[in-house]
This record gives C-alpha cells, structure tokens and sequence, in this order.
C-alpha cells in the first residue's frame, strides 16, 4: 500500500522557505509581556481639566448629568437640595453611598440635572453618576466602587406589552365556557 498522495497549491521550494520560518521563530527568545499594572505606571497620565467633573448615569427610564467639583458636601439637584427633591431618606442614603465608601462625606459638591423614569430610578441614576465622577477624579478609587457595586448600570428596564395581552405577561381572562 502507497501513502495516499495530497494535491496542494504550494511548491515545494516554498516548503522549504516556510520550514525555515518556523525554525527561525522557534529559536527567537521568548520575551515575557510586562503585567498590566506596569502599563499603567509607564502610560502618561491625562491632564484634568480645571472645570468640574462631567459625567451621566442611567436607570431604567432615568437620565441625570452630574458635575462634581470641591465643596462642602452640598447636593443642588434641578435648582433644589437634596431635601427638597428626595424627601425619603432611603435615596437619600442610596445617593451618598459612593462618598461613604470612599469617605469623602462633605469633600465635593454635587450639581445634577434629573430627567425622566421616577424617584427610585433618578437615585439610582445619580449614585451611577457620582461613582463614575468620583473615578474620572481618582482612578485608584475604581477597585473600591467596584466591590461596593456602584460602577454596573443597571440594566432591568420595563418589558414590552406583547398584542394579545394585556400587559407584557399578563394574559386576558381565560373561560373555559
């Protein structure tokens, strides 16, 4: 029996090339890649800007910009305190978590502009907001927030009604007769 015979489109002179290739690259030292880390400390870092710190969180229907910048711990929210907009001291605490996190109560001031979803989407949106501020400010603060939970956008959104039903799920009155 004779080993069965492949046709291919490569010339044998080019074999030889290709094997010499392969040997060359084998022989190269290895060189090893410098951990991330390392990357970080030789990458330049970026010059801040000298204005406040400008960033966007989202919740369900929720849209709020937020501008960070040094103070006293005062939160101004669409022209009003945080009083006045969030009555309810569970958002409240929900909105000042990333400052306690960091302990930086009364370190920056807080201006934000609120729009659409409700009351507990517009919580969620602004803490989104200042985590996200609080790491273009301080990038080592990341690992912190990111434990806590802070920095993931919350992506549950209400579902879609479906014809033929009522709602989303909700199904019209069965009868059997």
């Amino acid at each position: 029996m004779s080993a069965p015979t492949v046709d291919t489109d490569v010339a044998p002179s080019d074999l030889a090339v290709l094997s010499e290739q392969l040997a060359e690259a084998a022989a190269a030292p290895v060189v090893p890649v410098a951990p991330a880390e390392e990357e970080a400390a030789a990458r330049p870092q970026v010059p801040r800007p000298d204005g406040p710190i400008q960033t966007v969180g989202r919740r369900k229907e929720a849209v709020v910009r937020v501008r960070l910048l040094p103070g006293t711990g005062q939160f101004t929210l669409n022209g009003r305190t945080m009083d006045q907009y969030f009555p309810n001291k569970v958002h409240q605490q929900l909105i000042r978590e990333p400052f306690v996190t960091l302990d930086r109560g009364g370190a920056y001031d807080v201006i934000a502009r609120l729009g659409g979803g409700g009351v507990t989407g517009q919580a969620g949106a602004l803490r989104l907001g200042i985590a996200r501020a609080l790491i273009e400010l301080n990038p080592d603060d990341r690992p912190a927030l990111k434990r806590a939970g802070f920095l993931k956008r919350d992506p549950r959104i209400k579902e879609r009604k479906k014809y033929g039903l009522k709602k989303a799920r909700k199904a019209p009155q069965y009868s059997k007769r």
